[in-house]
């Protein structure tokens, strides 16, 4: 019995290592430029890696800039403009004129985060500012000390009009 247990931690020793220590070794040197080089590129000089899927970040309808804040505690249980209850921890935010059920990403253009969330309110209603993110979401992008942040919004998705199914 001892002897077919050394055989068999044996053969699984050999796979583990043939499985970490050979890809290892046979991963080229990585080049002055690779942090310059595009994904797509460097996934055709490597051949092991897979390709970028375009679907996993779908082109966005419209991107524009402006200046996001957060909106949390004094509205956590709240209704909003589409009826749900606002969670402040929740991936939503608010838009003076998106569908409600639009659904964007945001980018924090300072620190390069990105998250992305549900239109399901209105707002903000401060002069200047055209996106309120929950809490949570200014957490994710590294603002929520700060207040505000420049962001980039990709506007990804749009729901069905109501109008076009009423048949009137």
């Amino acid at each position: 019995m001892t002897l077919k247990r050394t055989l068999i931690r044996q053969a699984v020793l050999t796979v583990v290592a043939a499985l970490v220590f050979v890809p290892a070794m046979k991963a080229p040197a990585r080049s002055a430029n690779a942090e310059t080089m595009s994904a797509a590129n460097y996934a055709a000089m490597n051949p092991g890696l897979a390709n970028p899927n375009p679907r996993l970040h779908p082109k966005p309808l419209k991107t524009w800039v402006c200046l996001s804040s957060w909106y949390g505690g004094d509205f956590d249980g709240q209704v909003t403009a589409n009826g749900e209850i606002y969670d402040m921890y929740a991936q939503t935010a608010a838009h003076p004129s998106l569908p409600l059920g639009s659904v964007v990403r945001v980018e924090n253009l300072r620190t390069h985060k990105s998250a992305i969330v549900r239109i399901n309110d209105r707002g903000p209603y401060v002069p200047g500012r055209s996106l309120d993110v929950s809490y949570q979401v200014a957490r994710e992008l590294g603002f929520a000390h700060r207040g505000i942040a420049r962001v980039r919004i990709e506007l990804l998705k749009v729901p069905p009009s109501k109008t076009l199914h009423e048949g009137n």
